[in-house]
């Protein structure tokens, strides 16, 4: 068992679940994983909702550069779903995803900033809301050896990693990372 399993493990919920058949501890640990992304966009768009149309537009600082608005940064999150999803299921797939480099997210950031400059709340949140139920529901569907299966991850600079560290690290946590500069930018 991997280190990441093991880690998992010690949490109560799943302490509980080890001695169940192993049919139920699939649905376990992919659920958990699941409803840690929906808190975290329900997080987000409960925050969100109740922003101002002044504050909707606030830059928000990202490396020491003010860049993207905060109605910018709501649909980034929302946006990339999908994509954080495939990544977590090639690298479940026992596949190398070799051809994401932190240039080209970079440069696919920008285009949506440019793009997405004057999104509206409402479209935003929608989206959040829609894309991060489906990134819970393809999530709800690994089992624990798709989890576990580990693969060379360009974004992690070709670290053989798991798919459950990318759905951790991508689609799980980029709702609260994002929260997190927002109410920095927003000082609150």
């Amino acid at each position: 068992m991997n280190t990441i399993a093991k880690e998992i493990r010690t949490s109560e919920n799943f302490q509980q679940l080890e001695t169940q058949p192993n049919t139920t501890r699939t649905a376990g640990r992919a659920e958990s994983l699941a409803a840690r992304i929906e808190e975290g966009a329900a997080n987000l768009a409960a925050f969100a909702e109740g922003l101002s149309e002044e504050e909707w537009r606030i830059p928000v600082s990202e490396s020491g550069r003010y860049g993207r608005s905060v109605g910018v940064v709501v649909h980034h999150v929302a946006s990339v779903y999908p994509i954080e999803i495939d990544l977590a299921r090639t690298i479940a797939s026992g596949k190398a995803v070799t051809d994401v480099a932190w240039t080209m997210i970079a440069e696919l950031n920008a285009k949506h900033a440019h793009d997405q400059a004057g999104v509206t709340k409402a479209a935003a949140l929608e989206l959040l809301r829609r894309n991060s139920r489906e990134a819970a529901t393809a999530v709800r569907a690994f089992t624990d050896d798709e989890l576990d299966r580990a693969a060379p991850f360009s974004l992690s600079y070709g670290a053989p990693v798991t798919a459950q560290f990318v759905i951790e690290d991508h689609a799980l946590r980029h709702s609260w990372h994002h929260l997190a500069r927002i109410r920095t930018a927003l000082s609150r």
